[in-house]
């Protein structure tokens, strides 16, 4: 599979990235740096959407239903050289159906997951997964 995607940016305005049907805007300047995603916050939000993509995979694959799934994502900035590191995450499912097997879950977005994996060879991931039960 090979990938592509075209993104710009003007002088002292914001840039976007062109995906497909989607344009996502995102922060370069110092006006919109609270209000617009940075580039490490992307970089975090296609980790998360690889996590969240592999759980609707293997949620086929695994034959279990889910309604919704939340995920939160951290990491930790170093300075020398400036980079990402000890990325931490919480999924949690929201599903009755006993036939989710938590541990299997983890185990294939761990080892199928392209970002996830990409990610994984330049610095630590830590995560958890649960499961709610729905009321």
């Amino acid at each position: 599979m090979n990938y592509k995607i075209n993104a710009i940016s003007d002088f002292n305005n914001d840039g976007e990235i062109h995906i497909k049907e989607s344009n996502i805007v995102f922060g370069s300047t110092s006006k919109t740096s609270e209000s617009l995603p940075n580039p490490a916050e992307l970089f975090l939000g296609s980790f998360a959407s690889c996590m969240l993509k592999n759980v609707e995979r293997f949620s086929l694959l695994m034959k279990f239903k889910y309604n919704h799934t939340t995920l939160e994502v951290k990491a930790e900035r170093l300075d020398n050289p400036p980079r990402m590191d000890n990325i931490l995450y919480n999924l949690n499912i929201y599903s009755n159906d006993t036939k989710l097997n938590i541990d299997l879950l983890q185990k294939n977005i761990e080892k199928h997951g392209t970002i996830y994996n990409t990610v994984k060879q330049i610095c630590t991931i830590n995560g958890t997964i649960t499961r709610t039960i729905n009321d």
